[in-house]
């Protein structure tokens, strides 16, 4: 009874936090709600009528691509970046906790402060970032007006804001790699990228796996740094699965909540295999 009494208030949390809203939305993609009956209640149950007119929407594949675009790029910059950075601090230096600090900004940060910085920056008129192409003699660049950029300027303001994190966790976990395991490896004659490669990232992969599955549950919902960027456009070329939930819920003046809650239940699905992929591996490693 006290182990109950003591677990009661988490699970009571879980309940109201987690599981109501996740029934309520699963309960949206099923009925056909209009303004009025989402108010008034007696919303007609309609199946899986909603699903499929999300996955007969052309604009579905567009939004699936970006997103898994949008996603792998950002994870394996973002990974790569940080262990890079977590690597290099790992060393010890002076200034080191300073400058460590300093990279936790972007992470620390609002988001609107952010991509609001970053869509100033990749403006195509007064930005910085095309004021130094032209000083060095190239082409300025349509960031958030062209078709075939737009995508790319929020992959780089996203993998600007999540290096931090990633920095941090895999520093962390160069922390508890014991040192006389690298004492063994010079004492074995290995070089640097022989350490790295056969002692370094094997003892880094728990950490590793847990810092990329929280980075992808992370960049699957990432809304903010692209609406204020470029609202998805232009004409679709940025929208993403988060996005294109938002704007057929409440972009449009007639919201259509049962198709934009079934996007949303994607997302959440896409997000629970990896979890599970995340769990199978961990079980796999323990047992071996």
């Amino acid at each position: 009874m006290a182990g109950w009494a003591f677990l009661l208030p988490l699970v009571a949390y879980l309940a109201v936090c987690y599981a109501y809203p996740l029934f309520t939305n699963v309960d949206l993609s099923i009925r056909g709600y209009t303004v009025r009956s989402f108010v008034h209640g007696g919303a007609p149950l309609v199946g899986f009528d909603n699903y499929v007119t999300v996955f007969s929407d052309p604009t579905f594949r567009t939004a699936l691509v970006n997103t898994v675009l949008f996603t792998l790029i950002s994870l394996f910059c973002q990974y790569t970046i940080g262990l890079a950075a977590a690597l290099f601090f790992a060393r010890g230096f002076r200034l080191s906790a300073t400058l460590r600090a300093l990279f936790l900004v972007p992470w620390l940060l609002p988001l609107i402060v952010s991509a609001s910085t970053w869509a100033w920056l990749l403006n195509s008129e007064s930005g910085l970032v095309n004021a130094v192409l032209k000083g060095v003699g190239l082409d300025p660049v349509n960031w958030l007006t062209s078709p075939d950029w737009s995508l790319v300027a929020v992959t780089i303001a996203n993998i600007w804001i999540g290096i931090p994190f990633n920095l941090v966790v895999l520093y962390s976990g160069l922390q508890n790699i014991p040192r006389e395991v690298y004492e063994a490896s010079a004492l074995d004659g290995a070089s640097g990228w022989q350490t790295f490669w056969h002692v370094t990232f094997p003892l880094l992969r728990p950490v590793s796996a847990i810092t990329l599955l929280l980075g992808l549950v992370y960049t699957l919902k990432v809304f903010d740094i692209i609406w204020i960027m470029t609202k998805g456009g232009p004409s679709g070329s940025s929208t993403t699965l988060a996005t294109w939930a938002y704007e057929l819920g409440f972009g449009n003046m007639l919201p259509r909540f049962g198709p934009s809650a079934a996007v949303g239940n994607v997302l959440i699905l896409i997000a629970v295999v990896a979890g599970l992929l995340y769990i199978r591996t961990q079980r796999r490693q323990e047992l071996a």
